[in-house]
């Protein structure tokens, strides 16, 4: 049998996932970087940090605050649902227009350069917080003690895997995701993905 902590690592895990595989600035630098192989690891480590403080805050934090009134984890819960199911609506609707993610031939080579371009991508980027910070942690209420802990380190494992997994396979993904192909796959499974955990928000309001 499937432990409830397991369950609620693996609901951070795929929400986690499904909100940072996208595109944008910040992949697409971590893709250029990866290309040029320069300063790979340090600035997927400065990504994936960045995300796990982020997510921490907003579990500690937020998630506690939300989670001691019942009408605040209905509100969270319903709101968190309707963005689910936008996000999801936007990804279908990319995945009829798919773009492509483009790597520069130019990266940053000199490591406070790129460090500091990282940092800008990250905390510059006003739907990291609403991803991390208010959606991730505010879902997180859902979950008590050990179960919220796994929530928020499913989470976490999602920015540091998606960062390394483009940093270090960008040589074998360029050619992939120089495809629009490539990205109608993923933004279908995105909203599919997005969609399900949507519906199962939606069914667990407090009655």
């Amino acid at each position: 049998m499937i432990s409830t902590s397991s369950t609620a690592a693996l609901s951070g895990f795929l929400l986690g996932t499904s909100l940072i595989v996208a595109i944008g600035a910040q992949n697409a630098f971590i893709l250029r970087q990866g290309l040029l192989k320069q300063h790979v690891f340090i600035l997927c480590l400065i990504c994936g940090l960045s995300d796990a403080v982020l997510i921490a805050a907003g579990v500690a934090g937020l998630g506690t605050l939300i989670s001691q009134s019942p009408v605040l984890i209905n509100v969270v819960t319903v709101g968190g649902a309707l963005f689910l199911f936008s996000y999801a609506f936007i990804a279908f609707r990319r995945a009829m227009r798919p773009d492509v993610l483009k790597a520069a031939n130019v990266g940053e080579a000199n490591l406070k350069s790129a460090v500091a371009a990282c940092l800008a991508f990250t905390f510059l980027n006003p739907h990291v917080y609403l991803d991390t910070v208010v959606l991730l942690g505010s879902l997180s209420a859902r979950y008590d003690g050990a179960d919220r802990l796994a929530y928020a380190l499913g989470a976490m494992l999602a920015s540091f895997v998606w960062f390394f997994g483009l940093g270090y396979g960008a040589r074998l993904l360029q050619p992939i995701f120089a495809r629009p192909s490539a990205w109608r796959v993923l933004d279908v499974l995105i909203g599919l993905v997005m969609t399900s955990i949507g519906f199962s928000l939606s069914s667990r309001l407090v009655g």
